[in-house]
């Protein structure tokens, strides 16, 4: 197993959570006593991390909004990944950047995301084929989170295209899966407001780890994603939210009900089993 398969497994188990926790640090709607401080996301993110990381497997940043912000908001997201490795070692951290590139372009996201930022796994978009991601799918050490079926209301404009017969989601997933998951380095991106989608990619990809955006603000069904997404082992999946855990009047609060909220749907999942 890939070395972030395994922390990611272990902090699963010890968590006894399947929680992402996004970090989408939009200025705009930072709270007041944030807002006017020298390193706002900085600071609000590890409030965050401090209020959640208890009941979290991961935590995702998401990139635009820090490098809205210049040099001053990717500082702060490198100084965010340093203070949850430090305080918090046993979460996994995702840089939500979608990246994708020519293969000597990677190599500089490579060095920026994995090696300078040091974080566990990134989102990447397929579109370019395996050999243009090649610089981050040949990291054994960190993770490919590769965009198949998302969240989006307007997903299905390229994804739902039928390519031999099937959609070109699926065969995204059969794709990572079975050609690019060499090293057991890769999962999959794919919508909680999608879950008959969810279930063939489940089947197809039956290993895969699946990152599950898409529920909280976006409306997505934690039960119906659980059902469609949750491995054989009762595991295999993360389920992100970022709005509804950052802007509610209790982080906390919020994040261990939605933890909650997924374990209940677990339990059903296996005692159906």
């Amino acid at each position: 197993m890939n070395a972030i398969a395994e922390k990611l497994a272990r902090r699963i188990e010890a968590a006894n959570s399947l929680l992402c926790v996004g970090l989408d640090p939009d200025f705009e709607n930072l709270p007041q006593r944030y807002r006017g401080h020298v390193d706002p996301q900085e600071r609000f993110g590890e409030w965050i991390v401090d209020q959640t990381a208890e009941y979290a497997a991961a935590i995702k940043l998401n990139a635009a909004f820090y490098e809205a912000r210049g040099a001053e908001g990717v500082a702060e997201m490198e100084r965010t990944v340093e203070y949850v490795r430090e305080r918090y070692p046993d979460l996994v951290t995702i840089c939500d950047a979608k990246r994708a590139d020519i293969g000597n372009t990677n190599k500089g996201y490579v060095e920026a995301i994995f090696d300078r930022m040091g974080f566990d796994a990134v989102t990447l978009h397929p579109y370019l084929g395996r050999e243009a991601l090649e610089p981050f799918l040949s990291r054994r050490d960190k993770m490919c989170i590769v965009l198949c079926r998302t969240s989006n209301a307007g997903a299905g404009e390229f994804q739902d295209l039928i390519v031999d017969g099937r959609p070109l989601w699926l065969t995204v997933a059969e794709r990572v899966s079975s050609a690019w998951d060499l090293d057991g380095n890769c999962a999959l991106v794919v919508g909680a407001t999608y879950p008959e989608e969810m279930l063939r990619i489940r089947e197809t990809a039956p290993r895969t780890t699946l990152l599950v955006p898409g529920i909280g603000a976006q409306g997505g069904d934690v039960r119906a994603a659980v059902r469609a997404g949750l491995g054989a082992q009762g595991a295999g999946m993360l389920l992100s939210a970022s709005r509804s855990i950052l802007f509610s009047e209790d982080p906390s609060a919020a994040a261990r009900a939605l933890r909650d909220e997924i374990n209940s749907a677990r339990e059903m999942v296996n005692a159906a089993r």
